[in-house]
């Protein structure tokens, strides 16, 4: 048996290329697609330097630090900097029908882009629900800065993961991504302990395994729940986009300069037309 490649695996080796999965859109033109994830990049990190400012000037600096200890944290990050480099795709697409940055570099920061795609529409909502489900206690917030961060980081976040499950023209995530969405759990998990370990404070309370360990086994359960809702939400963020996929037949909204645009052949194509449809012209 032949081996495939690891492109080959996360769907992005060079007979994909022309599709513009990550660039496109099914319903919105390029431009609108580009122009939105940009919008979503800009609100999350002036979040979050708002966030930062509110601590500085509350005398709470030290949250600040401990930020980069939180799950949720990084996460949003990790939402912030794939709305923009998927802007900035978009935006050379647009411009110029090709996937100018990913054409020039190695093949594996497609992998890394797929790679960075799944974790967006599937680590978001694992925060919403471990969020409102263990970690939130009413009653709701009454200060407006602290309701606004929670509904941002807490709320928002599955929102900008919902929209680039049912926007975009992209193909259903890889399952060959699976073991690196639990390896990025456990590193996590080392972040957390390292964090206690250094400043003697826990991220997350589930994660306290106690003075002398009596709750290690509580901990442990809560590890194996967690781990068994990331495959879950990888499941339905499968399943939803195979299904978008289903219901718009695969149509794709293209750029104008596209080379699939420019020949007559394809001009359907321009028009979000699956391809599966197009009239092919004699020329």
């Amino acid at each position: 048996m032949p081996r495939r490649s690891l492109a080959t695996l996360f769907g992005v080796d060079r007979t994909t290329d022309v599709k513009h999965h990550f660039e496109t859109s099914w319903i919105l033109p390029p431009a609108v697609l580009a122009g939105l994830r940009g919008l979503i990049s800009l609100y999350i990190f002036a979040s979050i330097f708002i966030f930062w400012g509110w601590y500085g000037t509350h005398d709470d600096p030290a949250s600040i630090g401990h930020s980069f200890s939180y799950f949720t944290w990084l996460t949003y990050w990790g939402t912030g900097f794939y709305m923009l480099f998927a802007a900035i795709h978009t935006a050379y697409y647009v411009r110029t029908g090709h996937s100018v940055l990913l054409d020039r570099w190695p093949r594996v920061f497609r992998v890394l882009h797929s790679l960075l795609y799944v974790t967006v529409t599937t680590f978001p909502i694992l925060v919403t629900v471990v969020f409102w489900a263990i970690l939130f206690s009413p009653p709701w917030y009454k200060e407006p800065f602290t309701r606004w961060q929670n509904i941002s980081q807490h709320v928002l976040n599955s929102v900008y993961a919902l929209l680039e499950i049912i926007l975009p023209a992209t193909a259903p995530h890889p399952f060959i991504a699976i073991p690196f969405l639990l390896l990025i759990l456990l590193l996590y998990l080392c972040v957390a302990y390292i964090t206690h370990e250094t400043e003697g404070w826990y991220p997350y309370s589930f994660l306290d395994v106690g003075d002398h360990g009596q709750k290690s086994n509580l901990v442990t359960g809560y590890c194996f729940g967690v781990l068994a809702a990331v495959l879950v939400f990888f499941v339905i963020s499968w399943a939803l986009i195979h299904l978008r996929r289903r219901l718009t037949r695969g149509g794709i909204k293209r750029a104008t300069r596209d080379p699939l645009c420019a020949h007559e052949a394809f001009s359907d194509a321009c028009f979000g037309e699956s391809s599966n449809e197009r009239k092919v012209v004699p020329v």
